[in-house]
């Protein structure tokens, strides 16, 4: 028997604040046609003044946990994505845990920017086979808004806030490919890229919280031929290939670089779940946003095989493959 990690339950938060693209014409050179034109975003949200990551984690974990029937004291531990956290310690998670009135376990914090949820969730399951744990709650959660350069119109268009989570749990699987529950993952990063995307502070750096920098074009070229190529590999692992992928759940950042990861993919949009037009580019959290949105919809259904994929700073980027 194999040790599975499989999805209970999936939760999200948007906050109430939605901006649409006309919120930047006047402020910046740019119009709603330019930015829906290249990157397939039509509105995003933003937190409210005063509202923090830990806050929409915390949303979103209870709707995770609910669905999945469970409470916070069911729960051993908490992997938690963010770039953007409430504070330089201590990790979100921690304070996720607060909220949720959890007492015992472990909460942790994990930094892969846009990435974030892919390595967590990889984490998790590490933890799941390893018997460390058998409940997690995997969380991605971001205010971006908060490290924008409201200047640079390549940049702040491009990104939203939100949170989403999942609950994972220990299940006996056969060992083979038809087993519910996360297959295979493929984590890499690559530091020499750092100067591609990143953020111009840090506690050690500058002593500030610094802005977001990107150099997009560059980025579009790296991240469509990464995320096909980790797609592939954790799909080899599983000794699974394109044609057995029912829905692919990708990173939401920009609609051409999905469209073209689908297509070195050899997948059809129809298996493609998108909420990048509703939501933006909200990093580590929109893969969870994704996965939870979809799953309300009731568009997965038991047994269907899910790979998920992202790119972020770093570079870092990575896929996991999943069985729903």
């Amino acid at each position: 028997m194999t040790r599975r990690s499989v999805i209970r339950g999936t939760g999200h938060y948007l906050p109430e604040h939605v901006i649409e693209n006309s919120w930047f014409e006047g402020r910046l050179d740019t119009t709603d046609e330019w930015i829906r034109s290249r990157t397939g975003i039509e509105r995003r949200h933003f937190a409210a003044e005063g509202q923090t990551t830990s806050d929409l984690a915390i949303r979103a974990a209870r709707v995770a946990l609910d669905r999945a029937g469970m409470t916070a004291g069911d729960i051993d531990g908490i992997v938690l994505a963010t770039s953007t956290p409430d504070f330089t310690f201590p990790a979100v998670a921690t304070m996720v845990q607060a909220g949720l009135g959890m007492r015992r376990g472990f909460a942790f914090d994990v930094q892969a920017v846009c990435a974030g949820f892919v390595f967590a969730l990889a984490n998790a399951d590490g933890m799941i086979r390893s018997g460390q744990a058998d409940r997690v709650l995997v969380i991605g959660a971001e205010t971006f808004s908060r490290i924008m350069d409201w200047t640079d119109r390549g940049t702040c268009v491009l990104f939203g806030d939100g949170a989403g989570a999942v609950v994972v749990e220990a299940q006996d699987g056969a060992g083979t490919s038809d087993d519910r529950g996360i297959l295979s993952s493929d984590l890499n990063s690559d530091g020499t890229y750092r100067e591609l995307l990143y953020v111009d502070g840090g506690v050690s750096a500058t002593g500030t919280t610094g802005q977001l920098r990107m150099q997009g074009n560059l980025v579009f070229r790296h991240a469509v031929e990464k995320l096909a190529k980790t797609a592939h590999t954790a799909l080899d692992k599983a000794g699974l290939t394109g044609a057995d992928v029912d829905w692919l759940v990708p990173h939401q950042a920009n609609m051409r670089i999905i469209t073209a990861t689908a297509h070195k993919m050899g997948l059809p949009m129809e298996k493609v779940v998108l909420t990048v037009a509703d939501h933006g580019n909200t990093s580590a959290a929109s893969i969870p946003l994704a996965l939870s949105v979809a799953d309300s919809q009731g568009r997965f259904q038991p047994g269907q095989l899910l790979v998920t994929e992202a790119i972020g700073g770093g570079l870092s980027w990575g896929s996991v493959v999943l069985r729903w």
